[in-house]
């Protein structure tokens, strides 16, 4: 889907042709939209293409008639009725008069621009428009972040009430969404030291405060990021063990249990045998079963406090 937005008179507008100062969204194009917008712009269609990929790496690179700048954003995945949080790439197209924005779905670093809801806001204002998409990731990277970190506090409060697996299984999956925010933030870290560097882009001097607005809220990113991490590996390790040690304890009440009943069966087993009755203990007594039960039961009980004792039950 392409559409086109443009500010006039400080409001944003979609409009049904691209022209001078003009923002162009490509969000999920299908490969006609590539190959059209490729000609008509003189833009290589594999640049088009690279942020259709999920494994494409965060860059920038410089050509004639533009510049492309790779970042990796934050995006939420849907999975068994839950939602997880992973990465996906977009990439920013700077020509010299018009910027486009390719993804490969609508995401939310870009809707607060199209619904007009961000404040300084020029589509012809390219530079401060790059450093604002940027800022806006990294904000969206802390929201999602905060996010995990009350979700990872509502399992570990169920944790203490179950021992399922389920449990275990979301918090891994939370420290997995970690994983490629560490991974995505520090990928974006290069490109925005490299973005200074980068000569096609002009740099004003009223957009200094907004480029270290961008570079102190990725890097609270990257510092939150590895926080929430090792509070989650730390939590789900601990767990682990919790769960592994009380299936320990079980097993061992279980075990202790089956040894204290298999004394009446030993007994009980001695006299099912066909043997004749001569020299069986009180097999000539009249008493002689109820005093086998309770033999069965001394020996048991004896047994027990052994155990218990010992710290087995």
């Amino acid at each position: 889907m392409i559409k086109i937005f443009r500010t006039i008179d400080g409001h944003i507008h979609q409009l049904n042709e691209a022209s001078e100062g003009c923002w162009v969204v490509l969000a999920n194009p299908t490969a006609t939209e590539i190959l059209e917008t490729a000609n008509k712009y003189h833009i290589d269609q594999d640049d088009l293409r690279a942020p259709l990929d999920e494994e494409e790496r965060s860059r920038i690179e410089v050509e004639d008639h533009y510049t492309l700048i790779l970042v990796d954003i934050p995006m939420i995945e849907e999975r068994n009725d839950k939602e997880w949080y992973g990465t996906i790439p977009m990439g920013i197209v700077v020509t010299d008069d018009k910027i486009f924005t390719v993804c490969l779905e609508d995401t939310p670093v870009l809707s607060s621009f199209m619904d007009g809801r961000v404040r300084n806001f020029f589509t012809y204002k390219r530079t401060r428009f790059i450093l604002q998409i940027l800022y806006r990731n990294a904000s969206l990277y802390l929201h999602y972040l905060r996010i995990i970190d009350k979700k990872s506090d509502e399992v570990e409060q169920k944790l203490h009430k179950s021992q399922r697996n389920q449990e275990l299984i979301e918090l891994l999956e939370l420290q997995k969404s970690l994983v490629y925010f560490t991974t995505s933030l520090r990928s974006n870290e290069v490109v925005l030291e490299k973005l200074l560097k980068v000569e096609n882009i002009k740099q004003y001097p009223e957009d200094t405060e907004l480029l270290e607005d961008v570079i102190i809220e990725n890097k609270q990113a990257i510092e939150m990021t590895n926080i929430y991490s090792g509070i989650l590996s730390g939590t789900t390790e601990a767990f682990a063990s919790i769960i592994s040690n009380n299936l320990n304890i079980v097993m061992k009440f279980l075990a202790t249990v089956t040894i204290v009943m298999s004394i009446p069966t030993m007994i009980f087993s001695a006299y099912g045998m066909n043997l004749k009755s001569v020299g069986m203990p009180f097999a000539d007594n009249p008493m002689g079963f109820l005093m086998v039960i309770l033999l069965s039961l001394v020996f048991s009980i004896l047994v027990a406090i052994v155990f218990r004792k010992k710290d087995l039950f």
